[in-house]
């Protein structure tokens, strides 16, 4: 009688517990016995395209079928990608990271484009290199101001760029690699202009173009791909960034998980498959990024 009467309660424990995550198994072995990889991915470059397809999306597409699992791919966004993953929203105070709350635990894996961050490394388990990037300081075509002749040394054509901001409004986005406290930014006396309307990157140059600041960041795989689309229509002045690298990430408890998208990724670049999804979906990446491509 007793157990009757707490059979009510015993499975509104066991539903909550599935709703905020707090009983969702996601390593390799659970997945597997669930027969499905939920990846998070978010619509951005030709990372994700929201037409079904992209780079990420085909990578982890054989990253399933190589585990032997159905592939599910959940749509989210800049802002909410890591509480989707972890169930937890993410705080970021004086450099601190912490994770609060409860929320539903919608996929298993991050693959869109994601950069790696030495914040987003406390809290997430990232794989091997899945491709390069960097972020750059772009105006109209009509600003005064020249590219920064190249140096040779990135540091210093990232201090020049930045010399040459002055007191021009700077369009940037929180919570993305186009985050102005990521590069020394914010705070320090330079007018940025936070886009809030959505966390597209894609819209970055539409709204340069329609003058919401003078000036804006842009990561290199949208630079490529906004180019062809204004072409004469904006410059890049120089580099905000050092190189960066784009990766896949995972929960921290999701070691083997991570462990065998490594075995995956390494597997699809040795077999010529990984360069054939790079020229698919960034023929020019190359030249950009000639030692990176050295590598893989």
């Amino acid at each position: 009688m007793r157990f009757l009467l707490q059979l009510p309660r015993l499975l509104l424990l066991i539903a909550s517990m599935l709703v905020f995550g707090v009983a969702s198994a996601t390593d390799l072995a659970d997945i597997k016995a669930r027969g499905e990889l939920r990846h998070l991915g978010i619509r951005y470059a030709n990372f994700v395209t929201g037409a079904g397809d992209g780079f990420d999306v085909e990578l982890a597409q054989g990253f399933a079928k190589h585990i032997g699992v159905k592939y599910t791919l959940v749509y989210t966004d800049f802002y909410s990608v890591v509480r989707d993953l972890l169930g937890k929203n993410v705080q970021i105070t004086d450099g601190n990271v912490e994770l609060v709350g409860d929320f539903p635990i919608k996929g298993d894996m991050i693959a869109t484009g994601f950069t790696y961050l030495p914040w987003r490394e406390k809290i997430l388990l990232f794989s091997e290199p899945t491709f390069p990037s960097q972020v750059v300081l772009i105006a109209r075509a009509d600003s005064d101001l020249s590219p920064v002749p190249d140096t040779g040394s990135l540091a210093k054509d990232i201090t020049q760029t930045k010399a040459l901001i002055g007191k021009q409004s700077v369009l940037a986005m929180e919570k993305t690699c186009l985050d102005p406290a990521n590069y020394g930014l914010k705070n320090t006396g330079y007018d940025i202009r936070l886009y809030t309307r959505s966390s597209n990157i894609n819209e970055m140059v539409p709204a340069l173009l329609n003058k919401e600041a003078d000036l804006s960041l842009l990561d290199v795989p949208d630079l490529m791909l906004d180019m062809p689309k204004w072409p004469g229509k904006f410059k890049v002045i120089g580099p905000i960034s050092e190189d960066q690298i784009l990766a896949a990430a995972f929960p921290k408890d999701s070691p083997h998980l991570r462990d065998a998208f490594n075995e995956y990724l390494r597997k699809i670049k040795a077999d010529g498959t990984y360069d054939k999804l790079v020229d698919k979906y960034y023929p020019a990446i190359r030249q950009y990024f000639p030692d990176f491509f050295k590598k893989t």
